[in-house]
């Protein structure tokens, strides 16, 4: 039975990749202003049902809350849609006297959907995919199939409306990982957008085909004795509580200095974050990975009070953030890894060196490439660490989980974060429909065209005139 299932999985796959591939050749022809009212009719399609839709994702993957999710598609349509407004993708890019760039789809795009993200992701993708004259198939994660579908129907639905061939965007019907294998290695695909865990984006990788994958979120917060620690704690808590952080670029630890530590606590607790006792951080600690060392799905996603629940301990009510005392970071430390929830470590070190080292010591293990957040108002520490720490997305004074997807910063507004080489990422960008395109280069010689000058011998001249002279004479 299984094995017709996946057979049935790679059939689809395929079928959808090739139609795909004819959409994508109508739309190659397709001029800006075309593709441009073909990502606003889906913007305005998909914000409309931005809550139904967040409300279907909560409860088939029950991850996150509904009021954030709600949010994060309102963000992956309507802030999008401002961002690429006025956005050339295709066609005479630039216009220099020796040199044209013009703008070319790359083609079929195949796009992995997370669990943690799978209404929005859809509508970003799509938005991004079809800026650049790009059709897309996506692939969604078994745990949220109806919630992906329906909103990739939505999307879909909008675009052949707006005018958008038939099969530019489509979804796989079957969960299986024959089917996404099968997608991501059908000859159609031309490229492959991966957001979801090490394994899938490993496989994307693997495929043959380019891809732009994501690695695993880890980033600490260094809470310099320069910043406004009430400030600091407020963003953090935005942050980690959004969506009960399952945002990868949210932060997964604080890293502050020995004489800040009292003031860090006494004001995470005014703000609702719980410093759990060793007990307590013991018992929840056991359940955020399983003995594979994968992260526990059950955990993901779940507000701070239920986490504690689970766990069997009490905290009070209106707790926002648990916190568990850290210092060191590898494989048999569970709070030095990312944690898609509202639970964070806490590195308390001996100077800013330490706090430095500590840092790069935590994305070495997990996260290296991706996210750093920094809370500081001295400029020369802000330079310092932004010289050294090993990411793509430096973040000062914002929360972390809407400063690296670029809701609270000048970043494009993204939902698939490149980590560039030193996470084993193809792209650094906050990926958008410029990450979607290859530029056809027209250049022409630079050189100045010349004629060669022989140098001419005035006495040499005058013989061959008397010569000619005598002969005509």
């Amino acid at each position: 039975m299984e094995l017709d299932k996946d057979l049935a999985a790679r059939q689809e796959a395929r079928e959808l990749a090739k139609k795909a591939e004819i959409a994508q050749q109508q739309l190659a022809a397709f001029s800006q202003t075309q593709l441009d009212g073909i990502v606003e009719a889906i913007a305005k399609a998909f914000a409309r049902e931005a809550s139904v839709l967040a409300q279907m994702a909560v409860s088939e993957t029950g991850f996150g809350n509904v009021e954030d999710k709600t949010a994060k598609n309102i963000f992956a349509s309507e802030r999008v849609a401002r961002a690429v407004r006025g956005m050339k993708t295709v066609g005479i890019l630039k216009e220099e006297a020796k040199l044209w760039e013009i703008g070319v789809p790359v083609g079929v795009i195949a796009a992995i959907v997370p669990s943690t993200n799978p209404t929005s992701t859809v509508c970003y993708k799509a938005m991004i995919a079809l800026k650049a004259g790009n059709s897309i198939v996506f692939s969604p994660h078994p745990k949220a199939l109806a919630c992906t579908r329906k909103a990739a129907q939505i999307v879909a639905e909008a675009a052949e409306k707006a005018g958008a061939p038939k099969g530019s965007v489509a979804c796989l019907s079957i969960p299986a990982m024959a089917g996404c294998q099968e997608l991501m290695g059908a000859d159609p695909v031309r490229l492959i957008l991966a957001t979801g865990g090490p394994g899938m984006v490993k496989a994307a990788y693997s495929s043959g085909k380019p891809a732009i994958g994501v690695g695993a979120g880890n980033g600490p917060a260094y809470i310099h004795h320069s910043a406004e620690v009430a400030k600091a704690m407020a963003c953090i808590a935005r942050s980690k509580t959004f969506d009960n952080g399952t945002v990868c670029a949210s932060e997964q630890s604080i890293i502050v200095e020995k004489p800040l530590e009292e003031k860090v606590r006494t004001e995470g607790q005014r703000q609702g974050f719980y410093f759990m006792n060793t007990q307590e951080a013991g018992q929840l600690g056991k359940l955020l990975f399983r003995p594979n060392g994968t992260l526990n799905p059950d955990i993901v996603g779940k507000s701070a009070e239920r986490l504690a629940q689970l766990a069997g301990f009490p905290v009070p009510h209106g707790t926002k953030v648990l916190v568990a005392r850290e210092q060191e970071a590898g494989p048999t430390r569970p709070y030095s890894m990312e944690k898609l929830c509202p639970v964070l470590a806490f590195f308390v070190m001996d100077s800013e060196d330490a706090v430095l080292e500590k840092s790069m010591e935590v994305l070495k293990h997990e996260g290296s490439g991706h996210t750093f957040a920094m809370h500081a108002t001295d400029e020369s520490v802000i330079r310092r660490f932004a010289s050294k720490i090993p990411v793509s997305r430096f973040l000062v004074n914002t929360p972390a989980a809407l400063g690296g997807i670029g809701a609270t910063t000048a970043l494009f507004p993204a939902l698939t974060l490149g980590c560039g080489a030193v996470g084993g990422s193809s792209s650094s960008n906050n990926i958008s429909p410029l990450d979607l395109i290859n530029i056809r280069r027209v250049a022409w010689d630079a050189e100045e065209a010349h004629t060669p000058k022989v140098a001419v011998n005035p006495d040499l001249v005058e013989l061959l005139t008397e010569k000619i002279l005598e002969r005509l004479g």
